[in-house]
């Protein structure tokens, strides 16, 4: 949950609270913060189809800890870049390294949990999307009180991160569970209805989550909610994220894993419109609280049915979803930090995501209900 919470919460996520920051003292456009998003993205996309070879077996563990530091270190880069480019530059190689943390340690946590008849405790590893997001949210109001710039943003995510590789470092020890007694080969993964449905819902999902996800923050700042509001909004999206992949693993168990994905698609959407659909506080805040209850919940419960029509394969068919995930989210900050710029505000674009995800929903109805429950 900690090395989870420092890779996904913390590396990736931290961009959009920072983001208003740097957009009004850096002079960023929407169009530029969409490209250095993407470029993150594009980064967690190589790293994922990377990790799916079989290169890394028994040094999974070694890789886990480097992508951690990299991540922690890459934060503190941020902090003194001097451009664009730069930004880009930092940005993808920190999606390399968060893909790497994300696909060795999901691998690692469930052979143990696995090996310990403890799938129930899935939700823990998840749920540390949400603690990173808390922790930064915390930090970022800090911040705001003593009234540092963005690049205290950066160097503060860095030292949230190196407290937390030392936890992660310790706890886990040892790589993945054996099969057999000893590492084997997985074979490639074959094809049909269910898994290409289930991948084509997956990159749809990733589209569709991460144009709000990227710039909520943004918005709450053009709606002139105020700093301390923009961290409340960050703060609830993260509290709504710590729980949400017990509550849709509870739903999946009651009608299936893509009966649940596509009620989280429809509920995720709702939040997507109401983010630039309602005024005040309302919105934005309504926004937050479904999209951090569905995002992790939904990445959860993707990745675990991808495992469930794999099982020979299962590190594979994580990196596969990955890929599809990050090509939806390349994608995502691109369009519509070109909408955005085009449109003056984040409306259009907000509405292209809210369809993405219903198309999402769809293609999941698509594929075949008969997955085992979680």
């Amino acid at each position: 949950m900690v090395a989870m919470a420092v890779a996904m919460g913390i590396g990736r996520f931290v961009y959009t609270p920072i983001l208003p920051g740097m957009m009004e003292e850096v002079g960023l456009s929407a169009r530029d913060a969409g490209l250095i998003a993407s470029a993150n993205f594009l980064g967690y996309l190589l790293g994922a189809v990377a990790a799916g070879g079989n290169w890394a077996q028994g040094r999974e563990r070694t890789i886990m800890i480097a992508g951690l530091v990299a991540n922690a270190l890459l934060s503190a880069a941020m902090a003194v870049g001097t451009g664009v480019l730069a930004f880009i530059v930092l940005r993808f190689l920190a999606g390399l390294a968060s893909a790497f943390v994300m696909i060795f340690t999901t691998g690692i946590v469930f052979s143990h949990l696995a090996a310990g008849g403890r799938d129930d405790l899935q939700a823990f590893h998840f749920a540390g999307v949400g603690l990173g997001i808390v922790a930064s949210s915390v930090m970022m109001a800090g911040l705001i009180g003593v009234h540092a710039g963005w690049q205290a943003g950066w160097l503060g995510a860095a030292a949230l991160s190196a407290a937390g590789i030392a936890v992660a470092g310790l706890v886990i020890d040892r790589g993945p569970v054996a099969t057999g007694g000893s590492i084997r080969r997985e074979p490639p993964l074959s094809g049909g209805r269910p898994i290409v449905f289930t991948i084509l819902a997956y990159g749809l999902f990733g589209f569709g989550y991460i144009v709000t996800a990227t710039f909520l923050i943004a918005i709450v700042r053009d709606g002139g909610g105020g700093r301390l509001f923009e961290t409340g909004v960050w703060l609830v999206t993260g509290l709504a994220a710590l729980p949400s992949v017990f509550l849709w693993n509870a739903v999946a168990r009651r009608i299936g894993l893509a009966a649940a994905f596509v009620l989280g698609c429809l509920v995720e959407a709702l939040g997507v419109a109401a983010s630039v659909g309602l005024g005040g506080w309302t919105g934005p805040l309504l926004g937050g609280v479904l999209l951090g209850g569905t995002f992790v919940g939904l990445t959860a419960l993707g990745l675990q049915a991808g495992r469930e029509l794999a099982p020979a394969s299962p590190r594979r068919v994580l990196a596969v979803m990955t890929a599809a995930f990050g090509i939806g989210q390349i994608l995502g900050p691109i369009a519509a930090g070109f909408i955005a710029e085009r449109t003056g505000d984040f409306v259009l674009a907000s509405v292209l995501a809210a369809v993405a995800l219903l198309a999402a929903g769809l293609a999941s109805l698509m594929s075949r209900g008969t997955a085992k429950s979680p």
